[in-house]
């Protein structure tokens, strides 16, 4: 992947164990303990209320609590410290002066289909996160007074919880993105699950405002963790395997979604609405745990001058450093400056639009549609439990989509599979517009319907996601993808926050409208200005873009 001799930078001479080890491990451990400990000190009066079926509404903060706080503050900062490279900054200057090449020979071994398995893992637990959103909103708006189709007295909309939510999404894909560019895909990975963990107090904050500012920082960790998974895996796999992969990965969400109204289906009736937030303990802990499995990418460690470190983790993937003998472009080995506005500088501000206007067409979908289906559900005249499996049948059903659209991804190329999937979803949310509320007697209708925007735009996400993380150059790839990971949030800030405004949820036939639309536009502009990724080299990609602008 590159000249070994041309890339010994500030700490290529200090060699690790497995590549990307933390700089701290004993502080970063110690903080770990500490969020821990500290979310375990929110749950005493969590279990106080149970004989009040779990509302906690008008408690104040007990001793524990507080104190948990503290532990929670201090143990991030541990935990923060203890992860980011030593002079970061000064390495990542040394990035331009690289020779970075690909090696996209090697076969799939083991050690790939671990990967494998931990992304899929850390997507299904980051998704869940947001997707809980609309399930927690008819109780919440219940233990609150909150205004809901329920309860069109209140004053304060229940629309502002899962709009702080979606925002602090939109936060964290680009923070993380930013992230995963300076200190690295893996400790970006770790950083993210932390912040699973210690937002899981979410489901014990009394007050409804201390509910928002938790929900917003459960956003913006859950929002930083797509970007930098898929940038992991596309610097990793080779490329006649990468595209597919890609897609396969990214459908977890289809499953996070089953997976979520299915829990909420079985824990709600009896735990209330808290214990969706209160998961996000054991399964940020997996997450964290299970870290010394997710190597470090090993073009990241080439291109801030850590050649050692990136041949550990290529031997363990079957692959070595290879010198072409040939000096990359400026925008390959740099990429565009200017953070993300750069993004839409020549010679990638085509795609970029491209990108971002299929993410807000997915946002829309997901928060204007998705999101509020049980709600809309449960205003057509299904219970609370029954619309939860409904909206359950359906995702259960799409799954096999997910591998459909990896195989036309493998099959057709990225542009075209891409293409034909934001036409299909326009597609059917026009017949569910045209179908309106007559859908509700019509159950078996209604969730082979729903198959598509619940489970089938989850494979749109899937392939925009690893789209983008292939057509960026190395130094900026993660902050592509979190470009595009973050425009799939925007839609729903956007779509939210007219609901906010009005006051009142949007119908089923309204957020079906509302989505198909501009997955149209996306459609035509990928046609026009988006490249073809199908099993090719990275910097292949990179350099043809940049010269197809001139």
């Amino acid at each position: 992947m590159a000249d070994s001799s041309t890339t010994q930078g500030p700490q290529a001479g200090r060699p690790l164990s497995r590549g990307g080890d933390f700089e701290h491990p004993l502080v970063f451990w110690l903080g770990v303990l500490a969020c821990t400990a500290g979310v375990l000190l929110h749950l005493p009066m969590y279990v106080q209320a149970r004989h009040m079926g779990y509302m906690m509404v008008g408690m104040r903060p007990d001793a524990p609590m507080l104190t948990g706080m503290a532990l929670i503050v201090a143990g991030l900062l541990a935990v923060f410290y203890g992860i980011v490279p030593r002079r970061s900054g000064e390495i990542a200057r040394t990035a331009s002066h690289l020779k970075v090449t690909s090696l996209d020979d090697a076969p799939i071994r083991r050690q790939h289909v671990v990967l494998l398995l931990l992304m899929s893992l850390a997507v299904t637990i980051d998704v869940m996160k947001p997707a809980s959103l609309g399930f927690i909103a008819p109780g919440a708006a219940k233990e609150y007074g909150l205004k809901s189709p329920a309860n069109p007295a209140g004053h304060i909309p229940v629309s502002w919880l899962p709009l702080t939510g979606i925002v602090g999404t939109v936060i964290g894909s680009w923070l993380w993105g930013a992230l995963g560019d300076r200190i690295g895909r893996r400790a970006s990975i770790v950083l993210s699950g932390m912040l699973f963990v210690t937002t899981s107090i979410c489901g014990t904050m009394p007050g409804f405002k201390w509910n928002l500012l938790m929900c917003l920082l459960m956003g913006i960790g859950a929002g930083g963790m797509l970007p930098v998974a898929f940038t992991l895996i596309a610097e990793i796999m080779p490329a006649r395997h990468r595209g597919w992969l890609l897609v396969l990965v990214g459908g977890n969400a289809a499953v996070a979604y089953a997976a979520t109204s299915w829990l909420s289906g079985e824990l709600m009736p009896t735990y209330s609405w808290r214990i969706m937030w209160l998961i996000g303990l054991p399964t940020g802990l997996l997450l964290i745990l299970l870290n010394r499995w997710i190597p470090e990418s090993p073009r990241h460690l080439l291109a801030v001058g850590r050649a050692e470190e990136a041949e550990t983790v290529l031997a363990r993937y079957g692959a070595v450093l290879r010198h072409t003998g040939e000096e990359p472009a400026a925008p390959v080995a740099e990429g565009p400056r200017g953070g993300y506005l750069g993004l839409f500088r020549p010679p990638f501000g085509g795609i970029s639009a491209a990108i971002t206007v299929l993410g807000l067409g997915i946002g829309l979908v997901t928060y204007g549609f998705q999101l509020w289906i049980p709600t809309n559900l449960q205003h057509l005249g299904y219970s609370s439990v029954n619309s939860d499996y409904v909206v359950r049948n359906a995702a259960l059903i799409g799954l096999p989509l997910t591998v459909v659209g990896a195989w036309l991804y493998a099959r057709f190329g990225s542009r075209r599979t891409m293409v034909a999937m934001c036409v299909v979803t326009a597609v059917v949310l026009g017949v569910i517009a045209a179908a309106g509320d007559s859908l509700a007697h019509h159950e078996l209708l209604l969730s082979l319907l729903l198959v598509v925007p619940l489970s089938g735009i989850s494979s749109v996400v899937a392939v925009v996601s690893g789209y983008a993380s292939e057509v960026y150059p190395t130094a900026v790839r993660s902050r592509g993808s979190g470009l595009a990971a973050g425009m799939t949030k925007l839609g729903g800030v956007l779509i939210l926050a007219v609901i906010v405004s009005a006051g009142t949820v949007p119908s089923i036939t309204e957020t079906a409208l509302i989505g198909a639309a501009p997955l149209l536009v996306a459609a035509v502009a990928l046609l026009r200005t988006g490249p073809e990724t199908k099993r090719r080299q990275l910097e292949e990609i990179s350099r043809e873009v940049a010269e197809a602008a001139g």
